[in-house]
Order: structure tokens, then C-alpha cells, then sequence
């Protein structure tokens, strides 16, 4: 007999909520022992420490669960440019450049 999707979802959902807390509570630890000390900035609280947690994860995260530039797939495209002859490269960088060109500029 299959388990409830239900509950899979909420322990996911405790998961995520759990991985959060401990994610923020280390970010503010660390950075209420290092740089306050080494800088002479002041201490962060909790709600501050899960914005920055935030924060990071918009600038220098990758979007979505995962993303589609996993190790695997690197080394996958790699190995076809590696494969493809000179002319094949070309042929591949001018439609890039083509598919690029094409996007209206603001």
C-alpha cells in the first residue's frame, strides 16, 4: 500500500522549515563571533541573520531546487564541445550569438 502523498508533503515542509532555522541560527552565530570582533560591526538577531540567508541566495545562489548546471551535465557539454569539429563550434557560436542578439534590450 502507498504512504499519503500528504505526509510526504509535510515532511518536506518540516524539513525545509527545520533546514532554515538551523541555516539562519548558524549564519548569525558566525557572524555574531567573527565580525563584530574583526570588523566592529554590530550583531545581528535572528530575523536579520535569515534575511541575509535570504539575501545571499538571490546574489550568489543558483535559482530553483537544484538548478540544470549540475556536475553531471557540465561534464556531459564538455565533452560534446569537445567532440564537435571547428566548423561545428562556429556553426554553434554564431547561433548563439544569433539567439542572444535577438533579445530586445530595455
Amino acid at each position: 500500500m502507498k504512504p499519503h502523498r500528504g505526509i510526504h508533503i509535510l515532511k518536506f515542509l518540516l524539513f525545509a522549515v527545520v533546514a532554515v532555522f538551523v541555516g539562519a541560527s548558524v549564519l548569525m552565530l558566525l557572524w555574531n563571533r567573527l565580525v563584530p570582533p574583526i570588523f566592529g560591526w554590530h550583531m545581528v538577531t535572528f530575523p536579520q541573520a535569515l534575511g541575509l540567508l535570504v539575501l545571499s541566495r538571490i546574489l550568489f545562489g543558483r535559482p530553483g531546487f537544484g538548478g540544470q548546471w549540475r556536475g553531471g551535465q557540465r561534464r556531459r557539454m564538455w565533452q560534446r564541445w569537445e567532440q564537435m569539429t571547428p566548423e561545428e563550434r562556429e556553426r554553434f557560436r554564431g547561433a548563439m550569438r544569433e539567439r542572444c542578439a535577438s533579445v530586445p534590450d530595455n
